[in-house]
């Protein structure tokens, strides 16, 4: 088993998707659990957690908490999970963590792979390109907790960590997976302990992952997560030990849905307008209602005028300007508060009124719902866009669970997610 540790809940997701793809059949857990229960029926366990911008001490103490509970598991291999934009700043929270994971693992050299060339995110001679442009001017530049100035990944790492860094060009991914070791135990011989390499396919970042294989820790993208899956796959198909077992979807056919979309990424913007078009909406004003219970008991009373056949749309997205008012009226931390509080309770009373197929548009937003509700985990099934994968929870009142990013996926995709399914099309 491989154990994988992401520093948001969507990028949890994104990286158990890349493990699913490549044939593993993976879970996703929020937070740590308690037990171990049923792991070992699984080729990956992905630990979500909500560590990128909280002081790096504590990233630290729960990613090494994380690593822990994963090797008790099972795991041989544990991969740490980073923006494939290198979110950082400064002070952390990429190096503190790798750092603190490579000791407690008796790591040697451990790569550093951001590229996700199916999110437009590449490296090139050690400088991470966004959708074709630099990171350092790409609309990361201007990000209001991780602020991207500096394109160079080694730089950017070299601030964070005091470790000898190289970097592995592409000129030599592009000899392959033997060339690649061979340049990797050259700088590890001469004390390097990070090794940052380009990549900008999908076919490099499977050389990547067959000369990672054996590392006992990696760090990367989701991009790498995919490279790496492949080559596990492969390795577990020669030894016939690939898990396989029924796909949770069908006992979701038919089952009433529901949105909540709480962020104010363009897309996501797009993707409300395109809905509004087909189903009933409702919008979460926290400046005319500061208050987030009175919010979600205005939501939940408007929810239960609709008809049970029709999925609503609760939202509290905004455009740039009208956000700026709103955040200057209330302060962000307590418009961000309010809202996420109220997405929370929402999802609570949704549930408790029969919803469950659950779609969610934001990090912050999937976070709150998947906190309230109580969800520790869930099997990733079947992708409705790249990085957007169907969440099956178990118990006794399973819920299907879409943790959309704010940037991912096509205009028509929360429409899409809540269209009505027939067994045909689950099982297709």
């Amino acid at each position: 088993m491989i154990g994988a540790i992401a520093d948001d809940f969507t990028g949890g997701t994104d990286v158990a998707v890349a493990f699913r793809r490549a044939g593993l059949r993976t879970m996703v857990l929020f937070g740590i659990p308690a037990n171990d229960e049923a792991l070992l029926a699984h080729d990956a366990v992905v630990i979500a957690l909500k560590t990128r911008t909280v002081p790096a001490e504590e990233a630290v103490t729960a990613s090494l908490a994380a690593a822990d509970w994963l090797l008790r598991a099972g795991a041989e291999q544990i991969f740490f999970k980073y923006c494939s934009t290198f979110d950082s700043t400064p002070s952390g929270n990429i190096g503190p963590v790798a750092d603190a994971l490579a000791d407690f693992l008796g790591a040697g050299q451990t790569v550093v792979v951001p590229s996700s060339p199916e999110h437009l995110r590449t490296q090139y001679m050690g400088h991470l390109f966004v959708d074709k442009v630099l990171l350092s001017d790409s609309h990361m530049r201007h990000h209001p907790l991780t602020p991207m100035t500096d394109s160079r990944v080694a730089n950017v790492l070299a601030s964070q960590t005091a470790r000898p860094i190289s970097l592995t060009t592409h000129d030599v991914v592009r000899g392959g997976r033997t060339a690649i070791r061979a340049d990797r135990r050259e700088s590890a011989a001469a004390g390097v302990r990070y090794s940052v390499i380009d990549a900008v396919s999908d076919d490099d970042l499977v050389e990547i992952g067959y000369a990672s294989l054996d590392d006992v820790f990696v760090t990367g993208a989701a991009g790498l997560a995919g490279g790496l899956g492949v080559a596990r796959a492969a390795r577990a198909a020669r030894t016939q030990q690939l898990v396989t077992a029924d796909d949770p979807a069908d006992l979701f056919v038919g089952a009433r849905s529901a949105v909540l979309a709480g962020s104010c990424s363009r897309r996501t913007l797009e993707q409300i307008a395109v809905m509004q078009e087909s189903h009933p909406f409702y919008f979460l004003d926290a400046v005319a209602t500061p208050d987030a219970g009175a919010l979600a008991e205005a939501a939940l009373a408007w929810f239960e005028t609709i008809p049970e056949n029709v999925a609503p749309l609760i939202y509290s997205s905004l455009a740039p300007e009208p956000l700026r008012v709103s955040q200057q009226l209330l302060g962000v931390d307590a418009s961000a508060n309010i809202l996420e509080t109220a997405m929370g309770l929402i999802s609570q009373g949704l549930i408790e009124r029969g919803v469950r197929r659950l779609i969610t548009a934001g990090g912050e937003t999937s976070g709150a719902v998947v906190t309230a509700l109580g969800v520790t985990g869930g099997l990733i099934g079947e992708e409705l866009a790249a990085g957007v994968p169907w969440i099956y929870t178990a118990g006794d009142k399973p819920v299907a669970l879409l943790l959309k990013s704010g940037n991912f996926g096509e205009p028509g995709l929360l429409a899409e997610a809540v269209a009505p399914t027939t067994d045909a099309e689950t099982r297709a």
